[in-house]
């Protein structure tokens, strides 16, 4: 049987993880809030 408590003690996260959530936090990603807001200001030009 697996032992979770152990289990969980000896989790490490893999390097790739780490440096993937850098990477993510530091890029600026244009969500969807972004486009509406883009498009209301555009349409609201003409």
């Amino acid at each position: 049987m697996i032992d979770f408590e152990a289990e969980i003690n000896e989790y490490k996260p893999s390097l790739e993880v780490d440096a993937i959530e850098d990477a993510i936090v530091r890029s600026d990603l244009t969500d969807m809030n972004d486009i509406m807001m883009d498009m209301i200001k555009k349409a609201s030009k003409e």
